[in-house]
């Protein structure tokens, strides 16, 4: 059984496996080298030899016991035929919405778009390096997509003025979205992901109230629909504010959870496997330091099933040796 489903199905406590959120990145020269040559984000995403080429870096260079592949959550958006750019020191920048448009897309035609996303996958988890390692295959919350699609940006704490107005669009949208992230998993499940893991990145923007219209209904659905079929599924609502609640109502196989987190807490509170924690700007600090947090989150989950992570994304500035260095506390601990 690969490393993570010990985890996530057996809830073994003897070891921590490890795998990093933006492990194939920014941070890597091998990786910058590639981007350099390859401005277009979007187009180095749907390269499936290039996108394969940076998902399998990280696993060339450590000792991690998954990949996930590189991509982006804002593929969903752009299947549907959503503008999606990439803008330097801005971020994603999105298109006009035209609903009409994108309620008459097909499955063909989504899949079809995307295709070089699957093929990515196929690659990545037929490599020989991936043997006993898992793969991990990726979606955005439909929470987080429906604000990507509206907002046409990142909303950074800012929610477009209206943004709730209309709320016949919204549901409609989120209707939309789920149906194509459900086409999106099984494709890279039929492809070779044995993980699936859920980013909300803007979970933390809700109120209580809003909560089970926004999250945990469409979430919940999502679930499901991965463990129908039998692959773990890892959900990340980044900065919700209750994820003992969460995890009583959507039932992943594990919950990743963020670095404004008390651990202490999540331990006491929460059955099921946990992952990551570790706020990324410890990697840019010492060794000493690093050790002693790392450490820290290991302690508190020893008797816990644990998969170590960040708690977000590694940062571009990480320095390749502190992060190695990393990986071996985790393995040596």
């Amino acid at each position: 059984m690969k490393p993570l489903n010990k985890i996530l199905i057996n809830n073994d406590t003897s070891f921590n496996p490890i795998w990093i959120m933006r492990q194939a990145g920014r941070y890597l020269p091998e990786f910058r080298k590639i981007r350099k040559e390859n401005p277009n984000f979007i187009n180095l995403c749907l390269n499936e030899n290039l996108s394969s080429e940076i998902t399998l870096q990280p696993i060339r260079r450590f000792n991690l016991d998954a990949a996930i592949i590189f991509s982006d959550i804002l593929m969903l958006p752009y299947g549907l035929g959503q503008k999606v750019e990439f803008v330097k020191d801005f971020g994603p920048k999105l298109g006009e919405l035209n609903l009409n448009y994108i309620d008459k897309v097909s499955e063909i035609d989504f899949v079809q778009k995307i295709d070089p996303v699957y093929k990515a996958i196929q690659k990545v988890s037929s490599d020989p390096i991936l043997n006993n390692k898992n793969t991990i295959g990726f979606i955005g919350a439909p929470w987080t997509l429906l604000v990507y699609m509206i907002n046409q940006q990142s909303p950074k704490r800012n929610l477009k003025k209206g943004f709730f107005e209309d709320k016949i669009l919204i549901n409609r949208i989120l209707l939309i979205i789920e149906k194509f992230l459900k086409v999106h998993i099984k494709n890279q499940v039929d492809s070779g992901a044995n993980i699936i893991q859920i980013f909300d990145s803007w979970a933390g923007l809700l109120e209580e109230k809003d909560l089970p219209n926004y999250i945990y209904t469409p979430t919940l659905n999502l679930v499901n629909y991965v463990k129908s079929l039998n692959i773990p599924v890892i959900c990340f609502p980044r900065e919700i504010k209750n994820y003992k609640k969460f995890c009583e109502i959507i039932r992943p196989d594990a919950i990743s959870i963020d670095y404004n987190v008390d651990p202490k807490e999540i331990v006491k509170t929460i059955k099921i496997p946990v992952q990551g924690g570790m706020n990324p700007k410890i990697l840019l600090s010492d060794k000493e330091t690093l050790k002693k947090e790392a450490s820290k989150y290991l302690d508190i989950f020893k008797d816990h099933p644990y998969i170590f992570n960040l708690g977000h994304g590694v940062l571009p500035e990480t320095d390749p040796n502190m992060f190695e260095y990393l990986v071996n506390t985790v393995k040596n601990y």
